[in-house]
């Protein structure tokens, strides 16, 4: 089939970009590439797939040129629209159009004009102004990435649930482990009314608890702003608990380097306090025979299975219960972390639903 693409503009697309976005579309198209399909991508002129054709929308992603546009929303709006436009006028070339653009819905505005079938799928979790939003373009078919997720939409039609696939053969599995826990997320930007910064991603927590249990720690995480960082990260690193990487904006290690911090550690903690749409970093670490400890929150135990590859953990809870459960954290099998993530989050399973997806919309 020839598939046409819209790639998210924030970041390029190649092997060494971490962000999950990003690297669930570089891992499907790498996989639809060696079944045979013809793929072509608008997105930013510097991504890179073997085997695959961009079209530049834009030279470098909005991450990348952050401060370049005298306003960042005009800028990114005007560039987005764009790349809608754009797959107007191509999409009589191709079978199926897949977006994966951020955010998902300026190429709707388009939907109706477009001459194949599009599907688009859901990098976030639904709020309801979003459910609202999305619930106006009912001609499109919507792909979540967890149950949860579509469980989020009340008023919106999904299409299908199709879970994000990680590299086996990159995160791959490891039966001795080091004394160390593991949190790879974010430092966000985002604050609330009285401008404390909100932690989303649960850094704070993930610091508790190794305080409190005198557990060594190894945090990694791309930083939004650096004050979150000198005000509530580094007053606590200590010899147990060590920031690994560089302090910036971007992911500061590989994908190989993660993955080595991954087959080694204890347990990953998934402390984020809001609903994932996915939470890839769960089923990398159960690839790697890592077992994961989270917060009852969105897809977590959709990832997890409770006492056989991790723990899943009430959120009122909290540090005290992640504190109870760690002290079982032995008990879970790497085997069994590894074996969840084959039937389930394997590229391959991915690729094959998608291909699915695509021979349905070109009938």
């Amino acid at each position: 089939m020839k598939i046409l693409v819209l790639a998210p503009l924030t970041r390029k697309i190649d092997s060494n970009i971490t962000a999950g976005r990003p690297r669930v579309i570089f891992d499907l198209l790498s996989g639809l590439v060696k079944r045979g399909h013809k793929i072509t991508v608008l997105g930013t002129k510097n991504s890179k797939i073997s085997g695959v054709k961009f079209i530049p929308v834009i030279n470098k992603g909005f991450y990348e040129i952050a401060g370049e546009f005298e306003n960042e929303f005009y800028g990114h709006t005007g560039f987005l629209t764009k790349q809608a436009l754009m797959a107007e006028k191509l999409s009589s070339n191709f079978d199926v159009i897949h977006n994966h653009s951020y955010p998902e819905f300026i190429p709707f505005l388009v939907s109706k004009r477009l001459k194949a079938p599009m599907v688009t799928t859901l990098h976030m979790a639904i709020s309801k102004k979003l459910d609202e939003v999305f619930s106006e373009f009912s001609n499109t078919n919507l792909i979540c990435a967890s149950e949860s997720a579509k469980k989020m939409a009340h008023k919106t039609k999904m299409f299908k649930v199709i879970h994000h696939g990680v590299d086996l053969n990159l995160y791959k599995f490891e039966s001795q482990k080091d004394d160390y826990l593991l949190w790879i997320g974010r430092l966000s930007k985002a604050k609330d009314s009285s401008g404390n910064f909100m932690d989303p991603k649960g850094v704070k927590t993930a610091i508790e608890l190794a305080q409190k249990t005198n557990q060594r720690l190894m945090l990694v995480a791309n930083v939004e702003d650096n004050i979150f960082f000198e005000k509530e990260v580094k007053p606590y690193l200590s010899d147990k608990i060590q920031w690994v990487g560089d302090i910036g904006s971007e992911q500061p290690l590989s994908k190989k380097e993660i993955s080595k911090l991954m087959q080694k550690a204890k347990a990953l903690l998934m402390t984020t306090k809001l609903p994932e749409a996915f939470g890839l970093v769960m089923a990398e670490a159960q690839s790697c025979g890592t077992p994961v400890i989270g917060f009852d929150i969105g897809p977590v135990s959709e990832i997890i299975i409770n006492k056989k590859t991790g723990f899943v953990v009430k959120i009122k809870d909290g540090v005290k219960g992640m504190i109870k459960v760690l002290k079982k954290i032995e008990d879970i099998k790497p085997a069994d972390c590894r074996k969840n993530a084959e039937e389930n989050f394997s590229i391959e399973r991915m690729v094959s639903d998608y291909e699915a997806i695509y021979k349905i919309l070109k009938r």
